[in-house]
Order: C-alpha cells, then structure tokens, then sequence
C-alpha cells in the first residue's frame, strides 16, 4: 500500500467516523428526557418498536435518517423527520415500517415529515410492499400548517395514497399506539386491519378540548376515542392490544398469514462475497474530489467474487458499463470513470465527465438492461458532460439527451449511489432522484451540486463584486478573498450528503460496506412488482 491510500483511508474512515456519530445523535430522536418520559408511560420508543418488530438478525436497511437533519432550528429541530422508517423482514416476508417518533414533538408532522411519509408509500407501491404503520402523533405541527396541510404533496396525499395502495393489493396494517387525532385519524382506518393499544392509543377528530370548545360536551379522551370505545362500540378497529408488544406480536401473526407474491423474476443465483478486499474501497476512494483513481477498483470490490463483464471496454471510456452479480443478484453497472482515458481517437478525455461516445455507449447498454430484464446500478462520480466547440459541433447535447432519455423510460428497477461528485446535468444522466431510482443513497464523500464549490463560489463572488462596484463600493483584494471564503462555506454546506439526505434527495448516507446490503434489499423489494410496461425510447434525435 502506498502512502497517497492511507492518507485516503484516514481521511474516508474519519468521514465514516462522523457519520456514525451523527447518525448515534439522530437516534436519540427528541432527546433522553423524552425517552424516559414515554418509557413511564408504559410505551416504547419508534425505534425500540421496530426494532422487536422485525426478525432477530435479519437484514434492514433505514430509509431518511437524515431527514430535517439541521432544518426547522427555530422550532426546536426535528431529528429524523420526527418518524423512522426501515425496510426489514416480519416473520421472513420483506416489508416497509413506518413509525411516529413521539419524542420529537409528540410526533407533530412537520413538512419533511410529510416528504418522508410520501417517499415509504412511494417505495411501497413501486415494488408492492407490505406497508406496516405504528402510529403516534398529535398531527400537523401548526406553526407551519401552510406547509403541509393543503397542496399535492402534503398530508392529505398520504391518505390518498392508502386508498391506491389498498385498490393495487398492497397490504397496509396499522397499529394506533399513542395519539392518532384530526386529519391522521383516517390513515389507521384506511389501512386493512388496524390494532389499538388499550389506555395509550386513542383516535379522534377531535380532542376532548376541543369538542368542549366547538359543543359544550364534557369528556374524557379514553371515552372520546380509546381502545375499548373503537374496538367494542365505533367498530373502528379490529384489534384491542394490551400493550406495546402485544400490538407488535399480533401485526407478526397477521403477516405471517400473508400469501407469496407474483415475482417480477429477476435473476439470482447463490451470493459470493468480493474477492477483493472490500475495506480497499477507503483507500482507493481519493480524499480531494478532484483526483483521479480507477473507479473500476471500486467495482471489483463491491461484485460478488468481483467478476465485472464489461460491455464496450475500449469505446467511451468515461463510463464503464457491464454485467456482474451483487448478493447474487445479476445487475447492469453503469459508473463514471474517474481517471483520464484515451477516447478511440487517441484523444485524452477527463475521467469523470461524460463525452458524446460513453453517452451513447450507456444508452445502448441501458437498452440492453431492459431487454435481459437485468436492473441497473449507477455508480455516481460525475462532474458533469464536456462543454467546449469541439463537444457542441459533435452533437454533445444531443447524445447527453439520448442517454437522458434511456434512463427515463427504463422498466428496470434502477438504483444509484452517489459516490463522489454528482454536478449538473451528470447528476441527471446518471439517474439521480428526479429519475425514479427505487433507492438513492451516498456515500460520506459525496457532492450533490449544479456544480463544484470553488467554480460556484467563484461565479457568485464575480456576481456580487460587480453589484457592489456598480453601487461606489471599492473592492481590494482582501475584501474579494473574504467575500469569496464566505460564498464557497455557504456553498460547501450545500453541497454535503447531509444537506441533501435531510431534505430527502436521497434516501440516506451510507458506509460504503453496506452497498452491497442497500442494492440486495432494494432488487428483492422490487421483484415484488412484476414489469407492465415496454421498454420504449420514444422519439430520440439519432
């Protein structure tokens, strides 16, 4: 091992280090106080439910940890996005849970809470999941009502959502384990089966407060909307729990009784680890994000006995495309090289930018994905498509638009990790969030930006010495250096995984070691939902 790879591997494992102690801080959700405090209410943690819920030992996989991650700071935070939210196996069969966070904010919905919600429906029914909700929460958070209550992709989507999850067959079982009151009220009875924990679940439309306020009557919320009215005189709920984990063991006995599910027939054969070490992947990965490195290193260590069938090796280098197995799943690569490569015509082209060959390239492979029923893996290391007259005159835009175009009309269940730098329109092409990937995460070295720091923060500088000028200022260089230090901080945290997983543009921050686990989960999930659709291009400029 070289010098330059430990100095990479220090630098990534202290990346992986502040991960996990950022991610220990979010689990704590709204703090000790409050778990104590819904400890001596007889009531489990969000996260200590899921966790009994799901089978001992078993894969899982957390979707938005991040979410709100340093948003809402005037409100008090809202850690997580005031809900939890794995992917995981109850009695063996894959499902999504969904659990209110009582600790932060008695589980009020705050906007990202409302994004985070959509997004597990959302992975629900693309790969028909089973879809489990533990419900607590005092509903909309009303200081920021005009954020959540009324447009398309607010709260009411959610039970809009329950209705076409519950016509496509997809199985949603909810369990009332605290407060379920106003408009929330409905997503429990809009699932299959509901369950009720008796003393502490309680669902109305209203509080006793306020139907004293709107009526004059007097009563209590056990007699308003508790377990023993719903479950014995409303008729609302199916199932009286006498606490916690009986509510949890039960929703285990439902699903346990839950019928196989049509395949969408995705290939598998017996999984194999890397044969390559997969620690490696700390010291290959550089520590300044413009370095080159052979992303094919990468690969190797990620493919089961990293085997990689590579498709066109010696045509549009800058991204690699190929065959290869992760968990035994067979999977389409498409992954932007990172070191300068010699095009056909024995040009140099830069690694990481995508040049008019490798986007055809990339088309012609994700074509042949959806042909083979193979899903499609992106590996994100993009700075963006070369610009320049040479690029322009030889049609960049055009063959960018075919590439653009494959990705947007694949069949094939697609997932992307950003690994390092994801600029611009390469963020686009190489099948970011807009593009429906069925899981997006990224790794701690991640950048998601229209373009690098220091290109922006110079822009920007340029932008505001000129109006600073315009209006008599004078601006020495000391001034330029402090206002351009100033830009590229702001910009620089823009541009953090964590900035983008707190508002949900992807689906999490990840170790690289739990790749393999992330793309193995997201494949069996989307073998749920067999393919309805042709693989069609449309019209393209050829």
């Amino acid at each position: 091992m070289d010098l330059n790879f430990n100095k990479n591997e220090d630098h990534n494992k202290l990346l992986l280090s502040d991960l996990k102690q950022r991610f220990n801080k979010v689990k704590l959700g709204g703090g000790e106080k409050r778990i104590e405090k819904l400890h001596g209410e007889g009531k489990m943690t969000a996260r200590e439910r899921i966790d009994y819920l799901l089978d001992t030992g078993a894969k899982s996989i957390e979707i938005a940890a991040f979410a709100g991650d340093g948003m809402y700071a005037e409100h008090g935070g809202c850690p997580s996005g005031g809900v939890v939210v794995k992917i995981g196996y109850v009695k063996g069969k894959q499902c999504i849970v969904v659990a209110n966070d009582a600790t932060v904010k008695a589980g009020a919905w705050f906007p990202i809470t409302g994004k985070k919600n959509l997004r597990a429906q959302e992975i629900a029914m693309e790969n028909r999941l089973p879809i489990i909700y533990l419900v607590d929460s005092a509903g909309v958070y009303l200081p920021m009502q005009d954020e959540i209550f009324p447009d398309k992709e607010h709260f009411g989507r959610i039970f809009r959502n329950n209705a076409i999850m519950s016509s496509m067959g997809i199985t949603q079982i909810a369990a009332v384990m605290g407060s379920c009151v106003a408009g929330g009220a409905y997503l429990p009875i809009m699932s299959d089966e509901a369950l009720i924990v008796d003393k502490t679940g309680s669902i109305f439309l209203a509080g006793s407060y306020l139907v004293k306020a709107a009526i004059g009557e007097n009563i209590d919320n056990e007699t308003l909307g508790g377990a023993t009215t719903h479950c014995e005189i409303s008729g609302v709920t199916d199932y009286k729990a006498k606490d916690d984990k009986d509510a949890l063991d039960r929703i285990k006995n439902i699903v346990s009784k839950i019928g196989d599910y049509d395949k969408a027939g995705y290939n598998r054969i017996k999984a194999e680890k890397p044969a390559l070490p997969q620690e490696d992947i700390y010291g290959i990965l550089p520590k300044l994000r413009n370095e080159q490195y052979d992303m094919m290193e990468i690969v190797k260590r990620l493919v089961d006995n990293s085997d990689f069938e590579e498709y066109k090796a010696g045509y549009g280098q800058t991204i690699i495309t190929g065959y290869a197995r992760i968990d035994g799943w067979a999977v389409g690569i498409v992954a932007n090289q990172r070191k300068v490569v010699k095009s056909k015509k024995g040009e140099m082209q830069f690694g990481g930018v995508i040049y008019s060959d490798s986007a055809d390239k990339a088309t012609r492979f994700i074509a042949n994905c959806n042909q083979k029923k193979i899903p499609l893996v992106f590996l994100q290391d993009v700075t963006g498509f070369m610009v320049g007259s040479k690029s322009e005159h030889g049609g960049i835009i055009k063959d960018g638009a075919k590439m653009v175009n494959a990705v947007s009309n694949s069949v094939v269940p697609k997932f992307t990790i950003v690994i390092g730098n994801s600029y611009g329109a390469g963020n686009y092409a190489m099948c970011g969030k807009a593009y429906d990937p069925r899981l997006i995460a990224a790794w701690p070295s991640a950048e998601l930006a229209v373009m690098g720091g220091t290109q922006a923060a110079k822009v920007l500088m340029q932008i505001e010495a000129s109006s600073l000028k315009a209006r008599g200022e004078e601006i020495t260089p000391e001034k330029e250096a402090e206002m351009f230090d100033k830009i590229k901080a702001k910009y620089d945290a823009q541009v953090s995984p964590y900035y983008a997983a707190s508002r949900i543009w992807t689906d999490g921050v990840i170790d690289p070691l739990d790749t393999r686990k992330w793309i193995s989960i997201g494949i069996e999930a989307a073998n749920h939902a067999p393919i309805e659709k042709k693989f069609n291009l449309g019209v393209i400029q050829v």
